[in-house]
């Protein structure tokens, strides 16, 4: 791993590095997610999550390719989810990967945020 790649992580962690693609589908804004969601790595979705600038702010977060997420993920979701219903748009979550799905039941989060199991149903309701 180069220098660069440990970016958000503790020094001698070997913490998968979180990467966040951005897209526009049809005035909803995709956030591609892929890697692990932790304390180390979390800003990087909490700054792609409050970058929305579609009026109202409508996204769809595609976490298939999320391998893992902790408490500091949860956090960041549930803060997006109120600050971009209090602007009058949403937040739903696609495609979860079974770690990441398991973890969302768990804690009660598939109850307050929408979830669908693709992206296409997500983009689509």
């Amino acid at each position: 791993m180069t220098e660069g790649a440990k970016a958000g992580t503790q020094e001698g962690a070997a913490a998968s590095p979180l990467l966040v693609a951005s897209s526009m589908t049809g005035g909803v804004r995709v956030l591609s997610v892929s890697g692990e969601i932790d304390h180390h790595t979390g800003d990087t979705l909490r700054e792609a999550l409050g970058a929305c600038t579609t009026d109202p702010p409508r996204v769809v977060a595609d976490l298939h390719r999320v391998s893992f997420m902790d408490s500091s993920g949860i956090n960041i979701l549930i803060s997006a989810h109120r600050a971009l219903t209090e602007a009058g748009g949403w937040l739903r979550l696609a495609a979860l990967s079974a770690p990441v799905l398991r973890t969302v039941q768990i804690v009660g989060l598939d109850t307050v945020i929408d979830c669908h199991p693709t992206l296409d149903q997500a983009l689509h309701l």
